[in-house]
């Protein structure tokens, strides 16, 4: 990666009337923070940050041009001009910092599922987004007129509000495309049949936003391909902006993928770590070479600017979109032309924190920054400084280095003692499995922090009550792990711990013969990624679960990807089973709903990824020492979960050291 690269991608550049600063934009991308369908102030932090950060562009997440796309209370939608002011308090905000604001205005179709507001979807025929979903209204004329005075409308508003842009989303399978593609649109009336007919729709809500957006440049998002049998493909889509392009003027092209359709091409639209990077630079690519003096958005799984930058050198596209990786590190930008790019905070495309949460109505967050969605609060709680505690962290994993990080910040002193050679916990082992090394760049970046604040860090040193008690610590911070709790099955092939799974099977990257039995009860990656690893080693893979369903705490935009893969790899999945028992090299299962038993012959090994056991004994001793410091316990010592629940854990106990009653505390905890 060229320096010049670098630096073209912090050139100036234009879309219609509007001068960014930069070509890197904030696509738009789901939040959950609004009330009633009205942006918060937590929106208005949200981005002013981002625009603080640096970036040229900001596109709001989908604006919902009618309430049959409202779908909860938290989305954003624009029903009246009531909502002019909300909007205008966050244009206002990003422009403070020298950034734009476009607004991306949609109406979702069929999977604005009516379960909160009591409402049908709509959509261009009867067919639901997914096996056991809503069925949808197939609109009428009547509806169609609706939404397409809804479409100018909301432009309307959001010129009012202050936006200096408008991106009409006609991708990721929502209405516009569902009228577009032949997949889902079932139509034999003007609005269906023929790709001019498929087409009528779009132009009618192009015609009605140009006509009330003034000088605002438009812009239009497509799906470049639908990855759905009888659906949509490059070709497809490069003709339907062909069309468009000759009959509007649009300002630029943003183009992405996927359909929201329950299957794989839903996975491609929040490609995990697991697809490599940006595994659809070339459609961003295509349509730069069909339209060479229209501006091309690109976007997915950029991970970075150096990795952005490619796409602009290589003259593949105009702008770069990092979603995920702003709401990583918001200042990413800013850290980058100032030379500090090393000291960004990297994504790691888990989908944990980000979609993982929209997913189960949970406002976003992340796993890497924990102060997503309360950057206000967590700003005026940094700015509270209380007296420097002299303050030991036990224990370098996420949740350790986190609180390490946390009190260090807050203005203490602190040590931080990890009994291994080398920190990181059980991130290290989970990134040494092929597919997950992203992981890595989590403790990477936690330990580059610690080094980098002068936090006093010593290895190989494993501490006890008796040791805390001889220190002049004020605070204890535990953060000790959890241990596996391997089941024993005397008489049967041998069983290891994932720790074990990944030295004596994965590491060795040599062919795994036979037939392994995953055993996992709490269906996370944890057990995922070792079974599809030993299923490309050449293991016969079963994954075995007491749940109903596969994988079950793995986020639906990834599961759908890691089932294709499963699929692929004859890897079987055995949901709701439990074992009874062993005899030689036969497994046998129950099923617990009838009860009958089901054998498994020949396995060659069992992994347990069974829940793990708090390595919660050092607080007992500490706390039941009443002379003792103050002590706190955090991440999977407290209760075994994941890193996204550690480092913020970690990152409370070091920022508060327990006085959660103080008024920045509760501000903090109140806005997560």
């Amino acid at each position: 990666m060229a320096i010049d690269d670098l630096h073209r991608l912090f050139a100036p550049v234009q879309l219609g009337q509007v001068a960014l600063r930069n070509r890197v934009f904030v696509p738009g991308h789901t939040t959950n923070f609004g009330r009633a369908n009205q942006p918060t102030d937590r929106h208005v932090a949200y981005h002013a940050e981002r625009a603080r950060g640096g970036v040229g562009l900001i596109i709001t997440e989908a604006v919902r041009v009618h309430p049959t796309s409202a779908g909860r209370h938290i989305s954003l939608g624009s029903f009246d001009d009531a909502s002019i002011p909300a909007y205008a308090a966050v244009a206002t905000a990003v422009h403070e910092h020298g950034a734009a604001i476009f607004a991306q205005i949609m109406h979702a179709g069929r999977q604005a599922n009516g379960d909160a507001t009591r409402t049908a979807a709509w959509s261009a025929s009867p067919l639901p987004w997914a096996a056991g979903a809503h069925v949808p209204h197939a609109m009428g004329h009547d509806d169609i007129a609706v939404v397409v005075e809804a479409f100018a409308a909301a432009a309307r508003r959001m010129r009012a509000a202050g936006y200096d842009g408008l991106e009409v989303h006609a991708g990721h399978g929502h209405l516009l495309q569902q009228f577009l593609s032949p997949s889902t649109n079932l139509r034999d009336d003007r609005y269906g049949g023929s790709p001019a007919n498929r087409l009528r729709l779009t132009r009618e809500v192009l015609a009605a936003v140009f006509a009330t957006a003034g000088d605002l440049p438009v812009g239009l998002r497509v799906s470049a391909d639908e990855f759905l049998p009888g659906g949509l493909d490059p070709r497809a889509v490069v003709e339907i902006v062909a069309q468009l392009r000759a009959e509007f003027p649009l300002a630029f092209v943003h183009v992405s993928h996927s359909a929201y359709h329950g299957s794989y091409s839903l996975a491609t639209q929040m490609a995990d770590m697991s697809f490599g990077h940006a595994p659809f630079r070339h459609h961003a690519a295509l349509f730069k070479r069909e339209f060479a003096d229209l501006p091309v958005l690109a976007v997915c799984r950029l991970d970075s600017l150096p990795e952005a930058a490619e796409l602009v050198a290589a003259g593949d596209a105009d702008l770069v979109g990092l979603a995920r990786p702003h709401i990583a590190d918001p200042h990413l930008v800013r850290k980058a032309m100032t030379g500090r790019q090393h000291e960004v905070r990297s994504c790691l495309a888990c989908n944990q924190g980000c979609i993982g949460r929209l997913e189960t109505g949970l406002p976003i967050s992340c796993v890497v920054n924990p102060e997503v969605g309360a950057e206000r609060e967590w700003a005026a709680a940094w700015s509270d400084r209380p007296a420097v505690r002299r303050v030991l962290v036990i224990g370098g994993g996420p949740a350790g280095l986190s609180a390490a990080l946390g009190a260090n910040r807050a203005g203490h002193r602190v040590t931080l003692v990890e009994a291994a050679d080398r920190l990181g916990g059980q991130v290290e082992l989970a990134a040494r499995v092929p597919g997950r090394e992203r992981l890595g760049l989590l403790t990477d970046d936690l330990v580059r922090d610690v080094t980098a604040a002068g936090i006093e860090v010593r290895l190989g040193e494993r501490v006890d009550a008796a040791t805390v008690m001889t220190g002049d610590f004020q605070d204890v911070i535990v953060a000790t792990g959890a241990r596996p709790a391997r089941r024993e099955l005397p008489g049967g092939p041998p069983v290891l711990d994932l720790a074990d799974a990944v030295a004596d099977l994965i590491e060795p990257a040599g062919p795994v013969t036979g037939t392994v039995v995953v055993l996992d009860d709490d269906g996370t990656w944890a057990a995922a990624s070792v079974a599809e690893q030993l299923a490309r080693l050449g293991a016969r893979v079963h994954l075995v679960s007491p749940t109903a369903s596969v994988c079950a705490r793995i986020t639906t935009y990834s599961k759908l990807a890691l089932l294709r893969r499963f699929a692929e790899l004859g890897v079987r999945a055995q949901p709701m089973r439990t074992v009874r028992g062993v005899d030689g090299s036969t497994v046998e299962f129950v099923d617990v709903l009838s009860g009958d038993a089901v054998r498994v012959d020949g396995v060659s090994a069992v992994v347990d990824a069974g829940s793990a056991i708090a390595d919660d004994e050092l607080y007992r001793a500490l706390e039941a020492r009443p002379d003792g410091p103050r002590t706190h316990l955090v991440g999977d010592a407290n209760a075994p979960r994941t890193a996204f629940e550690a480092i913020y854990e970690g990152r409370l106990a070091g920022a508060f050291l327990g006085q959660y009653d103080t008024e920045p505390a509760r501000r903090v905890l109140l806005a997560h």
